[in-house]
């Protein structure tokens, strides 16, 4: 929870992720912000992705995708989740 301090950084490590994400077509080529999206969450150690994009960032089906090549690259994978389901609407 000490998170809200931290700095967001959008280094080399983060597009490497994101050219990763759209190389394995976790995420589509035409969907690089949605990669980069994810790729500043799993670098910078976040704890929660909150995104309303449910077509390729909060969907069931990527989830293990983006689990599995988090593990890969050795960062721990963040919780994706919509403010709804957030705040348990």
């Amino acid at each position: 929870m000490g998170q809200l301090d931290k700095d967001i950084t959008i280094s080399e490590p983060v597009f490497q992720f994101a050219n990763w994400l759209i190389n394995t077509q976790t995420v589509p080529e035409q969907a690089l912000r949605d990669a980069l999206h994810i790729a500043v969450a799993c670098v910078n150690d976040l704890n929660y992705l909150l995104t309303w994009n449910c077509r390729h960032i909060a969907n069931a089906e990527k989830r293990g995708d983006i689990d599995q090549l988090c593990t890969q690259y050795r960062y721990l994978s963040p919780i994706i989740c919509t403010p709804e389901e957030l705040l348990g609407g």
